[in-house]
């Protein structure tokens, strides 16, 4: 077991002085620390150097050559009780970030850990293995986020979620945004700059994550909880498909894994990368985690709201045949007790005009509607016994009920979806009259729609899963206090929402 004073001494490696192993005069660790994708006997630790983490190259200020990194695990948060340490080199090529698979922990505990580089120590991050396969789980407290655009606000909403004390944070996209400075919102301009032109390179991208990870109230959120994260499309480009540039997906999904805390099995192959994947929590939860952006096929009708008559051929699907035939291969081994699909765009139908006819968004499941009812048949037919969705990208919370078919009003209950609102995109936001909610009014199966900044906290039980819609009032400036704007239950077994809290 090793204590500080001996972890701060495997610097002196070789006889070396600690200036000779840190040729950087500045601390390392400005990008915080992180966790990820947590398994019965371990997880991913992730950390970048970068002692100047806005150098135009996208590098961080660090030497072109690679440095070790030491890691410890721990029982305490002042990690003197230490149950795991290594070293692995951080390399230039991937701007010196660092993915450690930690193995051989006890399942269904919690660990801290923290890094050292040269003489300069981390920041401590919390984690947590699962609970091992199929074991009764206790009561799994999960915080779900997306949409955090740095120029529309302060992340007050991530300080608030760290605060949680979340045994999972889920991060469903748009974790940060490509635009340049000159993208303003209105009314009112924005809170803070992006400091630069549209990232389109990589050193580009690798400067955009920088700076989101240089907020303090992110790298909490980070240190707070193991992440499950997924990209949607403003870490490649607004609404992108796989028809955007090879070259601009392979710059952008490099500095992404080099950003999150992801398992090298995620390391993007160039333009390819692959981030839909599974997880269990013991016999409580299954996740799928999906990827909505990179083997969709092109809608013929754009990404807006339309009305759209055009046919498309058989099989057009917004997820790909090969991970469609995943998912339903999941639906049908999985035997938890809540089935939670993780994915980044709106999955039950929202028609924005309650006149004849349907106006829907092109770009969200409702431009899929065959591969939606496809999914939807897939875990009905798999017998799967509570079927939650969730998803990010609206920039407001909604709560709904899903459906097999829509357009049969006495079609059963199928599921359940809640859409998590932004961080902080599209500004401070505003409180919505029920009354005159068209949306609401023009979709009987929707229950709720808020459009306020938050996130989204549930607690998933045996019995039921509870939903807290979790809003803050402002984010034009720092500090704003949280609370819950409505909170939901889905009673085990029982497929669909009951009355607000």
């Amino acid at each position: 077991m090793l204590d500080r004073r001996r972890f701060l001494a495997l610097g002196l490696t070789a006889g070396l002085p600690y200036a000779a192993r840190s040729p950087w005069r500045a601390d390392p660790f400005t990008l915080g620390v992180a966790s990820g994708d947590p398994s019965p006997d371990g997880f991913v630790l992730w950390t970048r150097l970068a002692p100047v983490p806005l150098a135009e190259d996208g590098l961080g200020g660090m030497p072109a050559a690679a440095v070790p990194v030491h890691w410890q695990v721990a029982t305490d948060p002042g990690c003197t009780r230490v149950v795991h340490q290594g070293s692995q080199e951080a390399v230039p090529d991937w701007a010196f970030s660092v993915h450690v698979e930690v193995t051989g922990l006890r399942p269904d505990s919690e660990y801290w850990y923290r890094f050292r580089a040269g003489s300069y120590e981390s920041a401590v991050g919390r984690a947590v293995t699962a609970p091992a396969p199929g074991s009764p789980a206790r009561p799994l407290r999960l915080a779900v986020a997306s949409c955090a655009n740095y120029q529309h606000g302060y992340f007050t909403a991530y300080a608030r979620l760290a605060g949680e004390r979340p045994d999972l944070v889920l991060h469903l996209g748009d974790y940060i945004y490509e635009q340049g400075s000159d993208d303003v919102l209105e009314p009112g301009g924005n809170a803070r700059s992006h400091e630069g032109p549209e990232a389109t390179t990589l050193a580009g991208y690798r400067l955009r994550h920088a700076l989101y990870k240089t907020d303090p109230d992110l790298r909490a959120a980070h240190a707070a909880a193991p992440w499950l994260a997924i990209m949607d499309d403003h870490e490649v480009a607004n609404n992108w498909t796989g028809l955007v540039p090879a070259e601009r997906r392979a710059a952008a999904f490099r500095a992404y894994y080099e950003h999150m805390p992801l398992r090298p099995s995620a390391r993007p192959d160039g333009s390819a990368m692959r981030v839909y994947r599974r997880l269990h929590w013991g016999d409580l939860a299954t996740f799928h985690l999906l990827d909505a952006r990179q083997h969709r096929d092109p809608h013929p009708c754009g990404h807006g709201y339309a009305s759209c008559a055009v046919p498309v051929p058989a099989g057009h699907s917004m997820i790909g045949a090969e991970q469609e035939r995943w998912l339903l291969d999941g639906f049908r081994s999985s035997r938890a007790r809540w089935d939670l699909v993780g994915q980044q765009v709106f999955f039950g139908r929202r028609d924005r005009d309650p006149g004849p006819g349907l106006v829907v968004r092109q770009d969200a499941w409702d431009g899929y509607a065959d591969c939606r009812t496809r999914v939807t048949d897939g875990w009905l037919r798999a017998g799967v016994r509570n079927a939650v969705v969730l998803t990010g990208d609206v920039h407001a919370h909604w709560a709904g009920n899903l459906a097999l078919d829509y357009d049969d009003p006495a079609s059963p209950v199928a599921g359940t979806e809640f859409a998590v609102t932004s961080v902080t995109s599209g500004g401070d936001g505003h409180d919505a009259d029920a009354a005159g909610d068209h949306l609401l009014a023009g979709n009987p199966h929707l229950r709720f729609h808020l459009r306020r900044r938050g996130y989204l906290l549930l607690d998933v039980r045996p019995g039921a899963l509870t939903a807290d819609l979790k809003v803050v009032p402002y984010v034009s400036a720092p500090g704003a206090p949280a609370r819950s704007a409505a909170t939901f239950t889905v009673a085990d077994g029982v497929p669909g929402l009951s009355p607000p809290v």
